[in-house]
């Protein structure tokens, strides 16, 4: 799937990078006060639910959940808006001691000027993830 909408050009190439397991590619996606939510509402490395804001959480976020898995992303869906894009996925993921999760989210993601992704607001259910990981 392709667009030539900013948001959706950054999300995909965000998007790709993770499946590439291109931590320097994921990264040039964002801009230097980019904000995560991944997912909304808050996890285990965002508690208050208040977002992963800057470069150094993003590469936290990075090495704890992106590094050590295999994780891919099916896009289904495009909707482009403003500056922003939502993105409609399933994702799969495995884990280094075999197990392996499945499920779909909406990915909304705005960028800025220059083009790099600002902010991601991304809607999915932890608690398959924390299952798939008998937590």
């Amino acid at each position: 799937m392709s667009s030539t909408h900013p948001a959706a050009v950054a999300a995909l190439a965000a998007m790709e990078a993770v499946g590439a397991g291109d931590r320097d590619a994921w990264l040039a996606c964002y801009a230097p006060d980019a904000v995560l939510h991944d997912p909304v509402g808050g996890s285990p490395l965002d508690p208050g639910g208040t977002g992963l804001a800057g470069r150094e959480a993003l590469e936290r976020f990075w090495e704890l959940t992106v590094a050590p898995n295999d994780v891919r992303f099916d896009v289904t869906a495009i909707h482009p808006a403003g500056d922003e894009a939502a993105v409609v996925a399933s994702v799969a993921i495995r884990f280094p001691g075999g197990a392996e999760v499945h499920y779909d989210g909406v990915f909304v993601y705005r960028v800025g000027g220059d083009r790099r992704i600002s902010s991601v607001r991304a809607y999915w259910d932890l608690r398959r993830v924390l299952s798939a990981l008998g937590l």
